[in-house]
Parts: structure tokens; C-alpha cells; sequence
């Protein structure tokens, strides 16, 4: 075989410790998503439980990969990518499998997860395009231009203890809407006006 030959997984082994951690951020962010459509086909009610836990893990892998790349100063522009990737697992469409497995399962519910997760999306890919433009003197990022994605972690605490107080599936505050040939749980709307701030323009949060 040539020296020169690609290596079998050759881009696994560029990886640095940073990337590896935020891959665990990924994974977490799926397997949450799995936990609660088990939940969903089963009914069993720790799986839920499960999701609900890997998404405070993937928030601390997620924290703990940009720490180890600033220490050992071996960031990489695919970590960046990796790291948007990973979040809009854990932070975007994990919460959205949340809501769907807590009740929020109507029509116009749907519409509303789906804009939730669009507007992660979205909010990712500028932050994407724009760090440069946001990066201050010292080379790191100075504020976000609307609500970091994390922040739907607050969505997942909320519905967290709705559903340990027995408030969720059928007894979701608020209740429910028939609107047309749809129903609609208002309290989807919070993931509307979550994914609102996202895409904020004027919505500026200083960077820790």
C-alpha cells in the first residue's frame, strides 16, 4: 500500500478531544429524540424520563467542548460545523420530540414544532456565517444575535416538571383548541415565540 494511501477512517483520526466531545453532545441529543419516541410507541414512562436527562447532559458537553478547545488551543473550523450540527440535534429537534411525546401532538402543534426547529436551524447557520463579524479584539465571539439555541433547554425544564406534577398528555395547562381540522395546545406557542428570538435581529445577549 502507497504511504500515500488514504488511511481507513482517516477522518476520524483528525479529530481532536474537542470534536469528540461535542460529537457526545450529538449523541446525547439523539438518543434523547430515540427515548422519547420509545416513550411514545411503548408508553413507558421512564423512557421519557431518560430524554429528559441526556439534554442537560448534551448542555454540559456542549459548554465543555468549546472550554477544552480554548485550553488546549487546537480549535478547528470543523469543530465549529460539528458543534451546529450537533446542537440542532440536542437543542432543536430533541425539544421538539419532547413537546410531540408530552401531549403537544395536534396539528397546529406540529406546525409550531417545525418553525421551532427551523428557526434553530436558521439561527445556527447565521451564527455560522456571521462570527467573524462578531468576534471581538481578543478573537472570541463578543454577544449572539438572538437567543443561543441552548436556551430551549428552558423548554425542557418547563415541560419537565409540568410532566412531573402530572401536567402533560391530556392535562397540559391551557388545555387545547380546535382550529379548523386541527387542534392546537397553546402552550406550543412558547416554541413559537422561542423560535421567534432565535432568528432575532435586535436581540443581542453578551457572550460569556
Amino acid at each position: 500500500m502507497s504511504a500515500n494511501a488514504p488511511r481507513h477512517l482517516s477522518m476520524l483520526r483528525t479529530f481532536r478531544l474537542a470534536d469528540l466531545v461535542t460529537l457526545m453532545n450529538g449523541f446525547c441529543g439523539a438518543g434523547a429524540l430515540l427515548a422519547f419516541m420509545s416513550f411514545c410507541a411503548t408508553g413507558e414512562q421512564p423512557m421519557f424520563w431518560v430524554g429528559t436527562a441526556l439534554l442537560p447532559v448534551a448542555f454540559v458537553m456542549d459548554a465543555l467542548d468549546g472550554w477544552i478547545a480554548r485550553r488546549t488551543g487546537k480549535g478547528s473550523v470543523l469543530g465549529k460545523d460539528l458543534d451546529s450540527l450537533a446542537d440542532i440535534v440536542s437543542f432543536g429537534v430533541a425539544p421538539a420530540g419532547m413537546a410531540f411525546a408530552a401531549g403537544m401532538r395536534g396539528g397546529w402543534d406540529a406546525v409550531c414544532l417545525v418553525f421551532f426547529v427551523g428557526c434553530g436551524i436558521s439561527r445556527l447557520a447565521r451564527f455560522n456565517v456571521t462570527a467573524a463579524e462578531l468576534t471581538g479584539p481578543k478573537g472570541k465571539v463578543t454577544h449572539f444575535e438572538g437567543l443561543p439555541i441552548p436556551t430551549s433547554l428552558l423548554q425542557v425544564v418547563a415541560l419537565a416538571v409540568l410532566a412531573g406534577a402530572g401536567l402533560w398528555q391530556d392535562r397540559l395547562p391551557l388545555g387545547a383548541l380546535s382550529l379548523g381540522p386541527f387542534r392546537l395546545h397553546p402552550w406550543s406557542l412558547l416554541y413559537v415565540l422561542h423560535g421567534s428570538g432565535m432568528i432575532s435581529k435586535t436581540l443581542r445577549i453578551p457572550k460569556p
